[in-house]
């Protein structure tokens, strides 16, 4: 087959090429594989605005969020105003599986759509903790770490769906009734977070900052509000080019994250959608785990403090022994 072709009406080209150093596998793997995957990727991507991962050849992978000018014009977008760069940036919104094909042809590897609806009214419509073990330990810790949230979440009659992250890690999302502001939410991933924690302080930690973990799992529980996540069944930039994998809990305990890839996960799929099917039924908040949460400091803000109060201390230390 020759190295152009074109399909739903995008042309692709350098279809041969490797997608990066490492991948074991070329750009036409990454398009066979978001065409194959198809709707099932598009439901986790509609209407939400889209950052892409993308990789060019000899390059460091960058994260793209503004539409590049030679985006076709039949390709959806929303433009939003962005607080963090003062200006307005015009999303994709990956509402078709020629959106995807466009996508793969630019090399866009990793689909990251925000945790809200383009359309915000709606609020957040998943709880989501990100769990995420140290680079030394093996993605066993970030089962068990799972397993806590799990317990967590039921505890307070909770329930949610897991899969792997493509890289070292797991998520775990709890989808939500509409309606549930986003200050709630936020405290509410924080909630369960440190309830998580405190079932095994040994296991896993909300330590937001690094050097404070001490080789334990971190509970990341800051993917609220406008943040971004990598989607279920979405590619990644890393060795053998995984794929961010739904896993029913029971099989957690059996699988590997190299035991999806864009070469194998479309076999394993069939014509199935596992995240829609072990995905719970929205539920709402409990107070209990919303008020808890709010007594939580926001990790960044706090993590940020502590730097700057560690920062100061380094300094008064090394000017007293001077």
């Amino acid at each position: 087959m020759g190295s152009e072709e074109v399909r739903d009406g995008v042309t692709l080209t350098n279809l041969d090429k490797p997608l990066f150093d490492g991948a074991e596998a070329t750009k036409r793997d990454l398009v066979d594989y978001l065409e194959g995957v198809g709707e099932r990727l598009v439901r986790q991507l509609r209407d939400r605005p889209l950052s892409v991962l993308r990789v060019r050849p000899g390059q460091e992978p960058f994260m793209q969020k503004n539409l590049p000018k030679y985006t076709p014009e039949w390709l959806p977008r929303v433009t939003l105003w962005a607080e963090s760069s003062h200006r307005e940036v015009t999303y994709a919104l990956g509402n078709d599986v020629r959106t995807l094909l466009w996508f793969g042809n630019q090399r866009a590897v990793e689909y990251h759509p925000t945790l809200l609806l383009a359309e915000h009214s709606r609020g957040p419509t998943h709880l989501i903790l990100d769990l995420d073990p140290p680079p030394d330990q093996p993605f066993r810790q970030a089962v068990l770490a799972a397993k806590l949230i799990r317990e967590a979440l039921a505890n307070d009659g909770l329930a949610g769906a897991v899969k792997t992250s493509g890289a070292k890690g797991v998520h775990v999302f709890v989808p939500l009734r509409p309606g549930q502001a986003i200050d709630d939410v936020a405290a509410a991933t924080r909630a369960v977070a440190a309830r998580a924690e405190r079932l095994d302080p040994d296991l896993a930690t909300t330590a937001f900052i690094r050097e404070d973990r001490g080789g334990r799992v971190f509970l990341d529980s800051t993917r609220a509000g406008g943040a971004t996540v990598v989607a279920a069944y979405s590619p990644r930039i890393r060795p053998g080019t995984t794929v961010s994998f739904p896993v029913a809990w029971p099989d957690l305990d059996n699988v590997a994250p190299r035991d999806f890839t864009i070469r194998t996960a479309l076999t394993q799929l069939g014509d199935r959608d596992p995240w829609a099917e072990e995905m719970p039924e929205p539920q709402d908040l409990p107070a209990d785990l919303v008020a808890e949460g709010h007594t939580i400091p926001v990790a960044r803000v706090q993590a940020m403090h502590e730097g700057k109060r560690r920062a100061r201390a380094r300094r008064e230390n090394k000017a007293a022994e001077s």
